[in-house]
């Protein structure tokens, strides 16, 4: 059996892994990184590029679609046509630039990645089954576990056939007539409503009383209010049975026990993820836990010394950009550095139409708390961009501490306000107060301007409501 000896064995190529691998290649250290299958893992190859990518295809077609009747806009198009096939193409190209880019910064920091199926032996030690089939014996001084997570399954819908994890749903080669999305959080209703924008009739059947149950029902309500005219269609207070014996469509129970069938030709199954600790040889390390997670601490160490573990497999929140911070922390500890994780907001981003972005303390947590605070909200109706945009639906809302005006947490929901995160989180970690938001000078006429006037509100004196 090949062996190698490196002073770092990161195992796991997602995006927490192949950040800390890279972080390490930069300092020295040398580094090996083993990768089962595409260097991104799910989130480039499976889950966060593609899924924005074809819910980029879907509002472009969906506008197309618009234009060939009478609308504000004065566009006039004729039959618009989707090539799915060709569609399916173009977002297998971004996906494979992505992908090789990361294979390239992994070359230039010089580390070594090994491409198979690692299990782990002892916490020093990974073998690896290679693609070629010589298996290779890895040997290390510090170990970073960052192999992510995977789709709950549902007991009576298993996958195959008609049924399909988010992986499928975002490569399938023909519209579907009728998608059924079991599970109404941000997985299932961005797939549902990008297939709905494609053509596709979709149902939506979700167990909590409403959907995005894990936002507060202020922040969901737009998008409620979308997946309404959309034409989608909400079964709340609902469960999944499995399918028909015909096979053809999706038994459902509602909450008074009435059962009742829906047409399906696909139906997706989108309940949520666990952390990945199963088919590696894990549990042989006898880690401590937290329920489903790997139990870390600040420094993202495990219970056994230099064993470390990121991202998903550690537990919520799962979101690539908290593993990325992680793995580059845990690269610099390891480098001898002094750090910790210990952020004040991590932003979170939910690519529904119209998106939804929150990041530190919400109202109803900082209540848990026992904070004394103020809540503001500003609307984008009173935003000249959003009117420019036709995106006048939706909300900025902060939350301050009442004495000092310290800003603890950011809501929205719009047109593109995903890229209100990186200011909401500067104003959180670098500590700003209200007066300090309302005060700097935001560039005229863009979404921004609603987050300074919500501060601006918070203080009393709105300008433009």
């Amino acid at each position: 059996m090949k062996t190698l000896h490196k002073k770092l064995l990161v195992l796991g190529g997602g995006p927490g892994g192949y950040v800390a691998a890279i972080r390490a290649g930069q300092l020295g250290i040398p580094t090996v990184l083993v990768e089962g299958e595409a260097l991104g893992g799910t989130c480039l190859n499976v889950g966060c590029i593609p899924s924005k990518a074809l819910i980029h295809l879907a509002q472009e077609y969906a506008q197309a679609c618009r234009f060939t009747g009478a609308n504000a806009l004065g566009i006039r198009v004729e039959n618009p046509v989707l090539d799915l096939a060709q569609a399916q193409q173009w977002k297998g190209g971004i996906v494979g630039k992505l992908t090789g880019g990361v294979g390239a910064l992994l070359r230039k920091a010089g580390v070594q990645v090994v491409q198979g199926w690692g299990t782990v032996v002892d916490g020093k030690t990974v073998e690896v089954a290679t693609r070629e089939g010589e298996p290779v014996r890895i040997t290390c001084e510090h170990l970073l576990l960052a192999t992510g997570s995977q789709a709950v399954s549902l007991p009576d819908l298993p996958l195959g056939g008609p049924v399909v994890s988010s992986t499928e749903a975002l490569a399938l080669a023909e519209r579907p007539r009728h998608l059924v999305v079991v599970g109404a959080g941000y997985i299932g209703l961005e797939l549902g409503i990008a297939w709905r924008k494609l053509g596709a009739e979709v149902a939506v059947v979700e167990a909590a009383a409403r959907v995005l149950p894990t936002y507060d029902e202020e922040l969901t309500r737009p998008v409620l209010a979308s997946l309404r005219r959309l034409g989608i269609t909400l079964h709340l207070n609902c469960t999944a049975q499995g399918l028909t014996e015909s096979r053809d469509g999706l038994r459902v129970r509602s909450s008074n026990a009435d059962e009742y069938a829906l047409p399906a030709d696909k139906v997706l199954v989108a309940v949520g993820r666990v952390p990945r600790t199963a088919g590696y040889g894990l549990e042989g390390l006898q880690l401590d836990m937290a329920g489903r997670a790997v139990k870390v601490d600040e420094q993202c160490r495990t219970s056994m010394r230099n064993v470390w573990a990121i991202g998903d497999l550690t537990g919520e929140p799962m979101l690539a950009h908290r593993a990325m911070a992680q793995g580059e922390m845990v690269a610099e500890l390891v480098a001898g550095h002094r750090r910790r994780f210990a952020p004040q907001a991590i932003p979170a981003v939910c690519f529904t139409d119209p998106e939804l972005v929150v990041a530190g303390l919400s109202p109803d947590e900082a209540e848990a708390r026992g904070l004394d605070v103020v809540v503001s909200s500003f609307p984008f109706a009173a935003n000249g961009r959003a009117m420019s945009l036709e995106g006048t639906e939706g909300f900025v809302r902060v939350v301050a501490r009442q004495d000092t005006h310290q800003v603890l947490g950011w809501q929205a929901v719009g047109t593109g306000v995903s890229e209100l995160a990186a200011a909401f989180c500067y104003a959180i970690e670098m500590g700003a107060r209200l007066e300090d938001v309302a005060g700097i000078i935001h560039a005229h006429p863009t979404l921004g301007e609603a987050v300074q006037e919500t501060a601006l509100r918070a203080l009393g004196h709105a300008l433009h409501i």
